[in-house]
């Protein structure tokens, strides 16, 4: 069975003038039908109204380091994933499929598509934005759709179910 681990869960209160990126760590959360607690995202909020299936994002790893790799300096959080996965290629992640995660289930939904919101991060900017915008693509992440609620916390597994 596919499996990985949670290494970081990442969160941005509603901080007026402040953006969503990059998202903090945080030990432990609670996952609701709508997200995770203590995370606010402008964008599946109000354009997208809160729709199930973007509760939440996730990334692995490897995407990480491989864009490391390419010389972006991407930590934890920076492309606003609210879960970053080890152990587990992202190539192994598929839509439909359903991860216990914690005492939560999600099931992945559809590829997060990178958007102009990152060029806040401080190595991309305006500069180097639309590069790192065709760097990403394809491997910004995935939204996740919650199933069951439940509580996660640093170094759960994230198991395939079924």
């Amino acid at each position: 069975m596919k499996s990985g681990k949670i290494l970081q869960i990442s969160v941005k209160p509603d901080t007026p003038g402040e953006h969503g990126l990059p998202k903090m760590s945080v030990s432990s959360a609670e996952i609701h039908y709508g997200g995770i607690d203590g995370d606010y995202n402008n964008y599946r909020q109000e354009k997208k109204k809160g729709k199930p299936d973007m509760a939440l994002m996730l990334i692995t790893q490897e995407i990480l380091d491989d864009l490391n790799s390419e010389g972006w300096p991407v930590e934890k959080g920076d492309l606003g994933e609210n879960l970053t996965i080890g152990n587990l290629p992202y190539a192994a992640i598929e839509p439909h499929q359903t991860f216990r995660v914690g005492s939560a289930l999600l099931q992945i939904s559809f590829k997060c598509e990178p958007c102009t919101y990152l060029y806040v991060l401080p190595y991309v900017g305006d500069e180097r934005g639309s590069e790192f915008i065709k760097t990403v693509k394809d491997r910004r992440g995935w939204y996740a759709r919650v199933l069951e609620e439940g509580s996660v916390k640093t170094g759960d597994k994230f198991q395939l179910e079924g």
